[in-house]
């Protein structure tokens, strides 16, 4: 299928036929072999022959899938080794998947003479520009620290062949679009095969596939026919005492645009309302016990997409039409079994796809059994985030941050801030001074992912670093960087 200019999805032209693994040109069967594959993976036979053929393409496909290998064997047939720079580059949302998609790219293409060298935030610039200067083929990084290179000049992408965007949803939650965006400027002038690869196609993955492919073709592996609308249903088993940590949890490492969370009574969407609020959300709730004037305020504010969670029983969320949600969340199943249907239709519309998240109790399991039988539901069961998990997604999100933000420092503040190297030093040595920096590394992350939440309603903007809601402003407006 084609995205058009109303995100309408249409028919993919001129479909390929599945490769095999014995059809596979002699290089990449050679390369595959290496790798110890035996036979190639569906995201790998449907997707390798539309690379091959050099169509801009957005895939479908979870981690764990083979997707790496659909990009990354191509490469052997799409790139010159002879040439000493930089002809493909594959941008991920995480320093881990960044230096995991590098040591495939070096099984997979390092014999053929191709070199790979991972770059990301977090880390030192010096082994990184090293590996740039050699000449690497293939980069793989995070889109700060890519921006960082551009910028200082260590690499360029005139001659750039194929660009891959890997796990673009979890990218965009990390906040990545506006240094996605930024980048674009560093493109060259002449098309290049761009292919987009994703779990989801929230709006958000949507808006962002329209910046850099003009027309993108969708294939999925869900079923035998090429579609993007469906609704993703998955549920996490939490002990009871532990829900409201686990929702906290789950909203700080995904990072949804925008959610609805759905309570069975009224107290209960009070008390999610307020934990969602004291840990710094932009959150309100909308049950029987608010006024009728209450309730308007509250709409207007969903409305106008100046409210990024609304908690609410199904009562209260008779007739509320959200059309861009990206997630559903249960805080616990329906007592009604036919109201899980309409709380998880009220995402994965209009040619986008959502997340239905279902929080379980033991107790509670029972009768999201009995709903995913009647209805006849694939319940998808996965681990709920640790606070380790937690940590360290949050860690990187917030360094990716404060780097964008290093970048957009001009000579008279960077000048300014030397000051406090020394107190800086003095607080890092010091253990008895880490909580001063844990504080005020916790007040910028809030103030930064979570601007909302501390303004007055009649001031808020949309949190999200996302493409339609937030672009930061770019104060080097001049023509294409070279």
């Amino acid at each position: 299928m084609i995205l058009d200019n109303s995100n309408d999805i249409k028919e993919l032209k001129n479909p390929l036929p599945d490769i095999t693994f014995e059809q596979l040109p002699i290089p990449l069967k050679e390369a595959a072999k290496r790798a110890n594959w035996t036979g190639l993976m569906p995201v790998q036979a449907r997707a390798i022959p539309y690379l091959l053929a050099r169509r801009d393409m957005i895939i479908q496909a979870r981690t764990g899938s083979g997707k790496t290998g659909a990009f990354l064997l191509p490469m052997l047939e799409r790139l010159d080794p002879r040439r000493d720079e930089c002809q493909a580059l594959i941008l991920v949302p995480t320093r881990e998947l960044a230096q995991q998609v590098s040591h495939e790219a070096e099984i997979l293409c390092g014999q053929a003479g191709l070199r790979t060298v991972a770059v990301y935030g977090g880390v030192g610039y010096g082994p990184q520009i090293e590996g740039l200067k050699r000449g690497a083929h293939i980069v793989v990084g995070t889109p700060g620290r890519v921006l960082d290179h551009l910028l200082k000049r260590t690499f360029a992408l005139d001659k750039l062949k194929m660009l891959i965007f890997d796990e673009a949803d979890r990218m965009l939650s990390m906040g990545f679009f506006p240094d996605m965006v930024e980048m674009k400027r560093y493109l060259p002038d002449r098309h290049v095969n761009t292919c987009m690869f994703s779990a989801t196609f929230p709006y958000s993955v949507m808006r962002a596939a329209r910046e850099f492919i003009p027309e993108p073709e969708f294939i999925t592996l869900s079923s035998d026919h090429v579609h993007v609308t469906e609704v993703e249903h998955v549920y996490y088993k939490v002990a009871g005492m532990d829900k409201d940590r686990s929702l906290v949890r789950l909203i700080e490492v995904e990072n949804p645009e925008n959610a609805l969370i759905f309570c069975n009574t009224k107290d209960r969407v009070h008390y999610v309302t307020v934990v969602l609020q004291r840990f710094g959300y932009d959150a309100d709730e909308i049950s029987s016990a608010l006024s009728q004037s209450q309730r308007e305020q509250v709409l207007s504010s969903v409305r106008g997409g100046t409210l990024r969670f609304l908690v609410a029983t199904d009562v209260a969320a008779r007739g509320l039409d959200i059309p861009e949600l990206s997630y559903v969340i249960q805080y616990e199943p329906p007592d009604e079994t036919e109201n899980y249907i309409h709380r998880a239709g009220r995402t994965g519309r209009a040619g986008a796809t959502g997340v239905a998240v279902t929080l379980v109790n033991p107790m509670e399991k029972p009768v999201l059994d009995r709903i995913a039988r009647q209805f006849e539901i694939e319940m998808e069961e996965r681990i709920i985030p640790s606070d380790e998990d937690v940590a360290k997604v949050v860690a990187e999100r917030l360094t990716a941050l404060l780097e964008a933000r290093l970048r957009d420092r001009d000579k008279l503040q960077t000048e300014r801030s030397q000051r406090f190297i020394p107190l800086a030093r003095e607080l890092a040595e010091q253990e008895d001074e880490l909580p001063i920096i844990t504080m005020l590394l916790d007040d910028t992350y809030q103030k930064m992912l979570h601007p909302t939440a501390n303004r007055p309603k009649s001031e808020r903007k949309f949190a999200q670093t996302s493409p339609s809601k937030k672009i930061r402003s770019n104060r080097r407006q001049g023509g294409k960087r070279r």
